[in-house]
């Protein structure tokens, strides 16, 4: 279970006189349905939203719990069990082949060298991607490095995924790949997007809008609230 208690974020303003920005507005939500996604436009708050899941951003007021763990004052914690897909892979791609970047992620659970590189083989071909392991992560298709991305995260074992517009940088055949790997995964998992069919899938969505839930609830009639909101100009941040 994943807890907003009145959680949201509120920069100070350079002079103190004038009122802070609010990225987010204090919200209080439960998660906890296997597939939650998330939508609104550009600047709405959503990214913020999804990154105070892990710690990567810290709530102004209120606060955030994974499983129990403040993800402010218990971020290791928080971190061992949220694992974070950014929309853009070469961010998050550190090493330069592809084995050795998911041996990365599993540096803490497998300390013997050789352990590690099979326990990385493995990892690739749970997603088909073992043909890719001796490769250059500059080599790959944009799909390709996604799916190495998602799968140096998955190899950390943590049991909620969190993804950023994944999709958005992808081609069409790869777009729909990646969804296909996502919905098979166990883990929960919540994501971002502006393809609403993918939105539409989830089990829940959450439209954001001007840094506020402006609704919550079945992903068809948040993705239909949503077009609402766009068609009347009601999406101002």
């Amino acid at each position: 279970m994943i807890r907003f208690n009145n959680a949201g974020l509120i920069l100070p303003a350079d002079d103190p006189t004038q009122q802070g920005r609010t990225v987010l507005e204090p919200c209080t939500l439960e998660l906890a349905e296997r597939r939650i996604a998330v939508i609104g436009a550009n600047g709405s708050g959503k990214s913020t939203l999804l990154r105070m899941l892990n710690g990567l951003v810290s709530p102004s007021t209120g606060s955030v719990a994974v499983h129990g763990f403040d993800t402010v004052r218990q971020a290791k914690s928080v971190r061992q069990r949220v694992g974070f897909l950014f929309t853009d892979p070469l961010s998050q791609l550190v090493m330069p082949i592809v084995s050795e970047d998911v041996e990365l992620s599993l540096k803490a659970s497998h300390k013997d060298r050789g352990a590690r590189a099979a326990a990385a083989l493995h990892a690739l071909a749970a997603l088909g991607l073992e043909h890719l392991a001796q490769r250059s992560i500059y080599d790959l298709s944009g799909g390709e490095r996604q799916l190495v991305a998602l799968c140096s995260v998955l190899a950390a074992g943590q049991d909620i995924l969190v993804a950023d517009e994944p999709t958005t940088l992808l081609d069409l055949a790869n777009n729909e790949l990646l969804q296909a790997t996502l919905g098979s995964l166990d883990q929960q998992v919540i994501y971002a997007t502006h393809d609403l069919d993918f939105a539409a899938a989830a089990d829940r969505a959450l439209v954001v809008a001007g840094g506020k839930i402006a609704f919550d609830g079945p992903a068809h009639e948040a993705v239909a609230a949503y077009r609402w909101l766009v068609r009347h100009g009601s999406l101002a941040s």
